[in-house]
């Protein structure tokens, strides 16, 4: 079985920074393509970036380009978030995933997804 468990969300004043990280239970974890959504109040989960299984690769929105950095650290079966210049347009609760099917922005391909941490940012 595959457990996510995300952390290091919170309150943050607008410019300033957290670094999430989402902890896998799972065996291999080296061989699961990992991402980051996210979803505020009453809107629909949205894509925020993902890395490959072994850390080559990774992919982010455009909202986020330049500001959020993806990466992971296999030894420790942990995937992190580093989130810079944030805005209050990045308030919602952030979700991790897993899947081993293929390297994606979409959420239909994880199959597997954390509880999320929530991240509000004030201005």
């Amino acid at each position: 079985q595959v457990q996510l468990v995300e952390s290091g969300g919170g309150l943050v004043q607008a410019g300033g920074s957290l670094r999430l990280s989402c902890a896998a239970s799972v065996r291999a974890f080296m061989n699961y393509n990992m991402g980051w959504f996210r979803q505020a109040p009453e809107k629909e989960r949205v894509f925020v970036a993902a890395i490959s299984s072994n850390g080559g690769t990774t992919t982010y929105a455009d909202s986020v380009k330049g500001r959020f950095t993806i990466s992971r650290d296999n030894a420790k079966n942990t995937v992190y978030l580093q989130m810079n210049s944030l805005k209050p347009e990045d308030t919602a609760v952030y979700l991790c995933a897993g899947n081993l099917r293929r390297y994606s922005s979409s959420a239909t391909y994880y199959d597997y997804w954390g509880q999320g941490t929530q991240v509000t940012v004030s201005s």
